[in-house]
């Protein structure tokens, strides 16, 4: 394809993923689900190339942000408290499912070896971190449920590639050994868990010291890349690398950024991460065409493969719920036992939970790394595809609703300590006590009346509200809505300023960012 074709092409891409996004929001569905099937369809327009994705390049492009992304914002001391549930699904889950595959591919089809059907029991087992965040940032669960999910999310993968690359290994060489396999994954975990806490050290060290905010947010982006290539040119798992970057990060980021760096910084990635999770479900829609002629065209696929790929879809789908009804049910009868350090998650989080299971961009980029002569490619594939487009058109849409049907509440146990209003109530105190200090003069003069009243009344206010959001909302929203047409008239007599040309354009942007400030504080305040 010439380059300028391949602009164009990246061009119309763009504006389809603003298309489809916008109908996503008007028909109430997720935006991964039009994106997909809009993609799909994008691929067999006529005229247009197939598009051909390199497996490698997709990896890297879109894997390391989006993983720092994750990692970035996850909380830690949660992610920490239910490391062992995350493991368990991230390693156990992961395994068991690429078993249940397995086994019910050879029954399916007992010609294809057990090494094609383990390759492609790992291909299809790790739910992928992209799909996750694009439908989990649609609905509220439970804290603990939330952190479940995303933290399996962001390790799963690198079990599932690790799985992948042994029974390709097998496969190729006939050999196999669990002994290898497990020192191989605790050395790629360990290895790639030191060259990412390396990374994300350098960092938080050198990143203060650029003294440019642009230059700051160009090494935010720069550090996920960086920590997975770093290590998977040493044979690691840039998956563990890369995440690790993230939680060190996002952990010292409120120290490294000023308020400035992170107000730019976070609008930049946000847009870049909504552009690159856009992209990901469109190019994965579009390389449908290219898997299917492949095969030899639907005919083929529909009187073929659907019956064994409907059935591995529904195993791989079963096994999840197996294992997490399992987990549960074994936490539950160490509880019995007297052991109370674990507690499970119930019957009505475990099934949300074994629903969310969306398989996305890792999936079709590992299956389509498969060796051209591995025994069974074109069927892997083919599962691969439907794997995809299964999980997420089907739980995608539906998951929302299961979670309104099973009707989840969060315990107390995972509540925090301090609602929002009394955090900010004890910011109040702690400000307060700082204009305190500095209000009076050597000689005792008050210097700052002003300030001084302005923040004793802030702060008898937020201790007043602290723990009464519900007595005071009628209130509040009234006092914010106020607020925000006061901003609106401003912004209008701010451009009737700039019109007339009663002012330059510095002072336009300058008023304009103070005006915004103020509309975004009010906005955050009622929501």
């Amino acid at each position: 394809m010439h380059p300028m074709q391949m602009f164009e092409l990246v061009i119309a891409m763009l504006l389809a993923i603003i298309l489809l996004h916008y109908a996503a929001q008007k028909m109430g569905l997720p935006p991964a689900v039009a994106l997909l099937a809009g993609g799909a369809l994008f691929a067999f327009l006529p005229g247009l190339p197939v598009i051909a994705l390199d497996p490698e390049l997709v990896l890297v492009i879109f894997l390391p942000p989006l993983l720092m992304d994750g990692a970035w914002f996850i909380a830690l001391r949660h992610l920490h408290r239910h490391m062992l549930g995350i493991v368990g699904l991230a390693i156990g889950a992961v395994i068991f499912t690429t078993v249940i595959v397995a086994v019910v591919t050879h029954w399916l089809a007992p010609s294809l070896p057990w090494a094609a059907c383990a390759a492609l029991g790992a291909i299809v087992s790790p739910p992928d971190a992209v799909s996750a965040r694009a439908v989990l940032q649609r609905v509220h669960l439970p804290r603990r449920l939330s952190i479940l999910l995303e933290g399996e999310s962001l390790f799963n993968d690198a079990s599932g590639l690790v799985l992948f690359r042994f029974a390709i290994a097998a496969g190729v060489t006939g050999a196999f050994s669990m002994v290898d396999a497990l020192e191989s994954f605790a050395l790629l975990a360990i290895g790639g868990a030191v060259v990412g806490a390396l990374v994300g050290a350098a960092w938080v060290l050198l990143a203060p010291k650029l003294n440019d905010k642009y230059l700051m947010i160009a090494s935010s982006l720069l550090a996920p890349w960086a920590s997975y290539l770093l290590a998977e040119s040493g044979h690691l798992s840039g998956v563990i690398a890369t995440v690790t970057t993230g939680l060190i990060c996002g952990w010292y980021q409120h120290i490294v950024f000023s308020a400035e760096v992170r107000m730019n910084g976070t609008a930049f990635w946000a847009v870049m991460i909504f552009l690159m999770e856009a992209f990901v479900f469109l190019l994965i829609g579009s390389s449908l065409r290219g898997v299917i002629d492949r095969v030899g065209g639907f005919d083929v696929v529909l009187h073929e493969m659907a019956g064994p790929v409907l059935a591995i879809l529904a195993a791989l789908t079963l096994a999840r719920f197996l294992w997490v009804f399992g987990s549960d049910a074994v936490i539950r009868s160490i509880r019995a036992l007297g052991v109370r350090r674990y507690t499970p998650i119930g019957a009505r989080a475990a099934t949300v939970l074994g629903w969310a299971g969306m398989r996305g961009v890792v999936t079709l980029a590992v299956a389509l790394s498969v060796p051209e002569d591995f025994p069974g490619r074109d069927f892997i594939l083919v599962t691969a595809f439907a794997v995809i487009i299964g999980t997420v058109l089907l739980q995608g849409t539906t998951l929302g609703m299961v979670i309104r049907l099973v009707k989840l509440e969060e315990p107390a146990s995972d509540r925090a300590r301090m609602s929002m209003s009394e955090a900010e109530a004890a910011m109040a105190q702690a400000r307060l006590k700082a204009v305190e200090a500095h209000a009076y003069g050597d000689d005792g003069t008050l210097l700052h009346p002003q300030l001084l009243d302005r923040f004793q009344r802030h702060a008898t206010m937020s201790v007043t509200y602290a723990g009464q959001e519900a007595h005071f909302a009628d209130q509040l929203h009234a006092h914010f809505d106020l607020i925000l047409k006061a901003v609106a008239a401003g912004r209008v007599e701010l451009l009737r300023l700039h019109r007339n040309g009663d002012i330059d354009e510095e002072t336009l942007h300058e008023l304009e960012r103070d005006l915004d400030l103020e509309e975004l504080s009010a906005l955050a305040a009622k929501a």
